[in-house]
């Protein structure tokens, strides 16, 4: 009778940038002899990947572990581990509130998880919250089985330089490192070979890439989008998180000239008072972010476009608030997020007088209004165009499919089960609140 491999449940807060660290602390465990699995319950290792961006993000970790407490009560052999960004910033405070907690995992250490879980199995501490010089992704194992989906997140560049007063990310995440291009051409190639057809290019300033290239030279991430562009088989590339500083003009040009870079960009702004944006320290102004948004159109004018929005920053008076909804309806966007701002513990923002938060809600439901009116504005232009969706997934509906347009629209469709994972055209027949509906062609 041989023993039955153990189970690791993880929960993933935040971005995307989280979802693929989790996958690749999966990948770790699962060479360790580890099975994935959906529930807590039955888990013989539960992580929480965490995010640190959003106001009370700690606490709602800490309320999750309480959560978790019961299922080490009863299974005195299950391991509890905490990482990410909340892991970074809190560190042993974590264990020392927790006592259920068995292991601390920084963003920039998960590539030593499975020593950290060894160690916690034989009763030591276990915390590792350094910012290692060795990369973690040279130490980390590769899948090589069938990719679960056709779509893969690759990251490409983590940290960020820019310190906006608001962010708490260069505390957590640490300054810009970008990864070798050949490392990331020779990952997207293994992709490619287990299924992938579009791979998202990930960082926490994603377009400030400054990779070393095989050839010498230091790559930008255009180089790297053309280089990828090469990859038989890969036919859709997208990136983000992007900052408008770093928008160069290989980058715009290659929005108008690579096939395969998918028409939608997320192009954070924040604001759209001069004031404000330097109060965030975002270093560029209004002004300057509609010029590359323009310049970006006239590169590839079916461009959809995301932003960032954040109001009820310390300071903001109606008239910067106006700013900002001029500014959106100047640009137009097809998608966007916008939050109240939440003070992070250790920004400069965070010692500044808040806005109250009556008028910060009531400033992000107009904002909301008018964002959610373009959203659909632009959905409903999407009807009785063709459009080519990568099939993901099956429908809810008996032989309806699911996918995702160029323009990052989820789109359903009936289709045969043959094209899941593989790229069709249709033509959509009614636009819906968070979706398109087509017919194939």
């Amino acid at each position: 009778m041989t023993d039955l491999p153990k189970k690791l449940h993880i929960k993933t807060y935040g971005c995307q940038m989280n979802v693929y660290d989790s996958e690749r602390m999966t990948e770790a465990m699962v060479a360790q002899g580890y099975v994935a699995t959906d529930t807590p319950e039955d888990a013989d290792l539960i992580l929480l990947n965490t995010c640190h961006i959003r106001e009370k993000a700690a606490e709602k970790v800490y309320s999750d572990l309480g959560r978790l407490k019961p299922l080490k009560a009863a299974n005195p052999d299950l391991r509890i581990g905490v990482a990410g960004c909340v892991a970074q910033a809190e560190g042993a405070e974590i264990m020392a509130r927790q006592p259920a907690v068995d292991l601390v995992v920084g963003p920039q250490a998960y590539h030593r998880l499975p020593g950290l879980v060894a160690r916690a199995n034989a009763g030591e501490q276990a915390l590792d919250t350094d910012m290692p010089e060795e990369d973690k992704f040279e130490h980390l194992p590769q899948s090589r089985g069938p990719a679960p989906r056709p779509t893969a997140f690759l990251t490409v560049q983590e940290g960020c330089d820019k310190f906006c007063a608001f962010c708490v990310v260069p505390y957590t995440r640490g300054a810009e490192v970008s990864r070798p291009a050949a490392r990331l051409l020779s990952e997207a190639r293994a992709l490619v070979a287990r299924g992938v057809r579009e791979i998202t290019l990930l960082g926490q300033n994603v377009n400030a890439y400054h990779g070393d290239g095989p050839d010498g030279r230091t790559w930008g991430l255009a180089d790297l989008i053309w280089a990828l562009d090469g990859i038989d088989g890969l036919e859709r590339i997208r990136f983000t998180t992007s900052h408008p500083n770093d928008m160069d003009d290989a980058l715009i040009d290659a929005h108008g000239t690579c096939s395969k870079l998918m028409p939608y960009l997320h192009l954070p702004v924040q604001s759209g008072s001069d004031r404000i944006l330097k109060a965030m320290n975002r270093k560029h102004t209004a002004a300057q972010y509609i010029e590359v948004i323009d310049r970006l159109r006239s590169a590839r004018p079916d461009l959809l476009l995301s932003g960032d929005f954040i109001v009820g920053f310390p300071g903001e008076t109606e008239e910067d608030f106006q700013d900002t909804l001029r500014l959106v309806e100047r640009v137009g966007y097809g998608q966007a997020y916008s939050f109240k701002y939440s003070a992070r513990p250790g920004t400069p923002a965070a010692e500044k007088a808040h806005v109250s938060s009556e008028v910060a809600t009531d400033r992000l439901h107009r904002l909301q209004a008018l964002l959610s009116e373009q959203q659909y504005a632009v959905q409903a232009s999407m009807v009785g165009r063709e459009v080519s969706v990568l099939f993901e997934k099956a429908g809810r509906q008996p032989g309806q499919l699911i996918g995702k347009s160029e323009y990052l629209h989820a789109v359903h469709a009936v289709a045969p089960d043959s094209l899941l994972g593989q790229v069709a055209r249709v033509r959509v027949t009614e636009a819906k609140t968070n979706s398109l509906a087509a017919d194939l062609i």
